[in-house]
């Protein structure tokens, strides 16, 4: 185990069952919504490529793939609050359905933006699914439709989360060690 890693907090296999069944999940929703068009997934970078990579193998649709990148962390371990759009979706939203997918929604305020940014374009449908969800962290308000696991309020890694661009590549979610990033609760 890496030694900046405290301890495995999901594994690769409970990433993976979870992540099939939100697949089927999505699947079985938008089966009879689509018509001619696909459903468009539309990956948060840089944290959501993994899990968007294996959600999309689960859907049994034709889907779009798509990202938005933006930013309101940089190299700290709290959202600053005040967020940046580094890179815009590259279709028109009017009429199509979309289907976010995010790693990891804490505060709120990151996903609150995209969202009401996003419904603004008038979407046929709008339906967030994050891997992760703090919920103890919340300050704005966000409707998750496609959650795959709730977790204590402790810093993760991996799957495709880091810390200063490290640790996205662990199979797995992990705690990171608090003496990494400087907290000594």
């Amino acid at each position: 185990m890496d030694r900046e890693i405290e301890r495995v907090l999901l594994t690769e296999t409970e990433l993976s069952e979870r992540v099939s069944e939100l697949g089927a999940q999505v699947t079985s929703v938008y089966r009879d919504k689509l018509g001619a068009e696909p459903l468009i997934a539309v990956g948060m970078l840089k944290g959501a490529f993994v899990f968007l990579a294996d959600l999309v193998r689960n859907i049994e649709l034709y889907c779009e793939i798509d990202f938005l990148t933006v930013s309101s962390y940089g190299n700290l371990t709290e959202s600053s609050g005040q967020i940046l759009i580094k890179k815009d979706v590259s279709f028109d939203a009017r009429g199509r359905h979309i289907l976010l997918v995010e790693d990891i929604v804490d505060s709120g305020y990151t996903m609150n933006f995209v969202q009401n940014m996003l419904r603004a374009r008038s979407p046929a449908s709008l339906a967030l699914v994050s891997l992760l969800d703090k919920p103890s962290r919340r300050k704005v308000p966000v409707t998750i439709d496609y959650l795959g696991f709730s977790i204590p309020d402790e810093f993760v890694v991996g799957y495709g989360l880091d810390f200063a661009g490290r640790h996205r590549n662990l199979p797995y979610i992990g705690v990171l060690n608090p003496a990494v990033y400087g907290s000594a609760d």
